[in-house]
């Protein structure tokens, strides 16, 4: 088990070993801050995935690249709505409405294509976790949009999404990205049951 972990990194520079260590790091810090319902599951996220585009780009998986990427900027948005005073003082844990579903169908779809056209642009030839990249990608982005409204069905979609990246990672060897995969879906587990907790206390009141 640790030999497949940590065969990949014997040809690594220390400088990818270091980036790849501290992304992994801010990673999973991020999504613990997530879970408290923390304004810092932003800035960690964004040293995290700002880093992982880097690794991405260098390794050209840039269904993943971009995956990433669009992380970056959501992080700035949810970052902004999370700390906007003007129009929603509160913003309180609540579940999405029909119009919400419906946007979030559409930036998933949207997103498919987006990451796809990427994979064309860099002249990728595409084979079949290609395919299962494009749409985790998908899954990702609509739960990240979903997060920066505190919709707790953003855990629904990252639960489901990382269910996949963990063996999809595991198959193209890279074991550490797999392994905080599977860290983040025990977290965000845990992280559902919270908000639903909080939630549920809302209507009691």
């Amino acid at each position: 088990m640790l030999d497949f972990l940590f065969e990949q990194y014997k040809n690594a520079s220390t400088t990818q070993i270091l980036l790849e260590s501290i992304a992994f790091v801010f990673g999973i810090v991020s999504v613990i801050c997530a879970k408290k319902e923390s304004i810092w599951v932003y800035p960690t996220g964004l040293i995290s995935t700002v880093i992982t585009v880097y690794l991405l780009y260098q390794a050209k998986y840039f269904g993943d690249m971009t995956m990433n990427f669009y992380y970056s900027i959501m992080s700035i948005y949810g970052w902004y709505k999370w700390m906007s005073k003007s129009n929603e003082p509160d913003l309180k844990i609540t579940r999405t409405t029909n119009k919400e579903k419906i946007i979030g169908i559409g930036l998933f779809f949207l997103t498919l294509l987006i990451t796809y056209l990427v994979y064309v642009f860099f002249d990728y030839k595409l084979e079949f976790v290609n395919y299962i990249d494009i749409f985790t990608s998908g899954i990702f982005f609509t739960g990240m949009w979903y997060m920066a409204l505190k919709k707790i069905e953003n855990w629904t979609l990252w639960i489901i999404g990382d269910c996949i990246a963990v063996p999809l990672f595991w198959y193209r060897g890279l074991g550490m990205l797999s392994l905080q995969y599977l860290i983040f879906t025990i977290l965000a587990i845990l992280a559902y049951l919270e908000w639903k907790k909080i939630l549920n206390s809302y209507s009691q009141k």
